[in-house]
């Protein structure tokens, strides 16, 4: 069968997607075009993608509360701001006044929908079109169950819920009142995942046999979020598993297309505890410890030296170094990494076998110089590598690489969204699902997420079991 009539058989060329030819100079790259927009096509790689534009397409605006106004909180807003004909903000929640604030100011919103606790909020008849929940982990169930009941639609903060028992019944509310629910699987709304996502659905590779997937967390971003920050514990936020790598998980299961059945995981915490502490080293970095020149863990040189992941300190300036100082002496992030109240493993390996025989191994580690998700796709006819902003596929039968290659913070639309353009995609899209009342409109529905939830779920109990666990999704 010569290579176009394969590809006609594939319904390939119909669909937009033509793979390479050695011979034809149209035939080089792999095209992908999506509806709206072409906002991201350039001419540096083989594979092209256009991609719709960043904003929804809705005549009238939805209007949200969002209930959390920390950096994921504004994160939500900042889309808002850019969309304001699409998007408005109509109530903010935060038990932190400043945080509220800060976002309802943004938005003009009126004092008396400015509140503290989120059960103000569902005191008042409903108010708007939508909430956006993004509370810490251990906070996502109870709002999440009361919206719902009353009549809102969610764009829920991953990850879902602290316990697989509660996000069965996020999955079962969502279902009995008919609402949608958005889990903030950003990763699949990234320029990079969905050309991965679409080059894979086209049959370049043939069948996927196996799937390789890694996460370096690096070792600075390991120290504030897992050891010293908000999820250092599974028992007050949610596992590592969760609280990190559930979009990990998530984008795995949807690059594979089927069903997990078991899997087998390991790891556990080995350098952040007490045991591992330099001699000498007091409770907190600012009071003078003697290893300041030489610990790469240090909170001086993290937040006052580095200017890093100073979102969650509330700063009035970001540049002075004292009023930095001052919230080390006194905030969780000053501590001492070997002194904490830690509990989240530090490295993780997690094997999984999917329906048809298919395997993915997936690595989770905090001991590397940068973050950035890597992947390999092994399949019967070509294989992929990538590593979240490049990836290359190989061609078996031409033995001819192609490679896409976009910095999506290049072009206008996206330079303000997180997660290679995840962040905003995720909004642009849940905007148009509560508009048209149509949850197909999401990437992910609610009972994929909370499928890669249970994957999650079932990975610890064989962690700690230290035996092979089938998924019952």
């Amino acid at each position: 069968m010569i290579r176009r009539d394969f590809l006609k058989r594939c319904g390939l060329i119909a669909t937009g997607v033509a793979l390479a030819d050695p011979i034809a100079k149209a035939e080089t790259a792999i095209n992908i075009t999506g509806s709206g927009a072409s906002v991201l096509d350039d001419e540096k790689s083989d594979i092209h993608i256009r991609l719709r534009s960043q904003r929804p397409h809705n005549d009238k605006p939805i209007t949200v509360v969002i209930i959390g106004a920390g950096n994921r909180g504004r994160v939500y807003s900042k889309y808002s701001k850019t969309y304001n004909d699409n998007i408005k903000v109509v109530g903010v929640s935060d038990i932190i006044e400043s945080r509220c604030n800060n976002i309802a100011d943004q938005h003009n919103v009126p004092k008396e929908n400015r509140f503290g606790h989120y059960r103000e909020v569902f005191e008042r008849p409903k108010m708007a079109d939508a909430v956006i929940i993004a509370t810490p982990d251990d906070r996502h169930y109870e709002p999440c169950i009361k919206a719902l009941e009353m009549g809102y639609d969610v764009l829920l903060e991953k990850p879902a819920a602290p316990s697989e028992k509660e996000c069965r019944e996020i999955l079962a509310a969502s279902e009995k009142y008919g609402r949608i629910v958005a889990i903030s699987h950003v990763l699949r709304y990234a320029p990079y995942f969905i050309a991965l996502k679409a080059v894979v659905d086209s049959g370049a590779i043939g069948e996927i046999v196996s799937v390789q997937h890694m996460e370096p967390i690096e070792f600075a971003h390991m120290a504030h979020s897992y050891v010293r920050g908000n999820w250092r514990s599974e028992k007050e936020s949610t596992p590592i598993i969760l609280a990190k790598s559930c979009h990990d998980l998530d984008i795995i299961r949807w690059i594979v297309g089927k069903p997990c059945k078991s899997i087998s995981a390991y790891g556990s915490l080995h350098l952040f505890k007490k045991e591992n502490m330099p001699a000498g080293a007091p409770p907190r970095c600012t009071d003078g410890c003697p290893h300041q020149n030489t610990c790469p863990y240090s909170a001086i040189d993290i937040y006052v030296r580095d200017k890093r992941h100073l979102g969650v300190f509330d700063l009035k300036d970001r540049k002075d170094e004292n009023e930095i100082m001052e919230k080390l002496r006194t905030n969780w992030y000053g501590r001492c990494v070997y002194q904490c109240d830690n509990d989240q493993p530090d490295h993780y390996v997690a094997n999984m076998e999917f329906e048809d025989g298919i395997t993915s191994s997936f690595t989770m580690d905090a001991f590397s110089p940068k973050g950035g998700r890597r992947t390999r796709i092994m399949g019967t006819m070509g294989f992929i590598e990538g590593d979240s902003k490049t990836f290359t596929l190989w061609d078996f039968k031409t033995r001819t690489p192609k490679t896409w290659r976009k910095d999506v913070a290049d072009f206008d639309e996206y330079k303000e969204s997180g997660h290679g353009g995840g962040d905003f995609g995720l909004v642009r899209d849940f905007v148009e699902a509560v508009a048209a009342q149509d949850p197909t409109k999401l990437s992910s529905s609610i009972r994929d997420s909370i499928e890669s939830h249970i994957m999650g779920f079932a990975a610890e109990k064989s962690r700690k079991s230290n035996k092979k666990v089938d998924v019952k999704a």
